[in-house]
């Protein structure tokens, strides 16, 4: 099973190879997530060149089925949020 990096993880990487303390790159890392979220929920792309676009827009009401009962349900409009990754990681990923 691969293992999952988290934010303690990234927060760890860059402490050590960087001269700051623990808790000042996770106030960085806070504020730079905070960033990337404010600029998703205010539906601006977010492109980060090297390594992909996140990009959120707004889905429609549809017809969908609950598989237990076979009943039709009208599923509600939603926020979805898409990632495409960089021509330049792609290649690298698939060379």
């Amino acid at each position: 099973m691969k293992k999952t990096l988290t934010k303690a993880d990234i927060v760890e990487c860059i402490y050590e190879s960087t001269n700051r303390n623990r808790v000042e790159v996770k106030q960085i890392i806070e504020t730079l997530l905070g960033i990337m979220k404010r600029a998703i929920k205010d539906e601006q792309a977010l492109l980060i060149t090297g390594f992909g676009k996140f990009e959120c827009y707004d889905k429609d009401s549809r017809k969908g089925r609950n598989p237990q009962t076979e009943e039709t349900i009208t599923l509600p409009p939603r926020k979805v949020t898409v990632f495409r990754l960089s021509r330049k990681l792609r290649n690298e990923l698939n060379p």
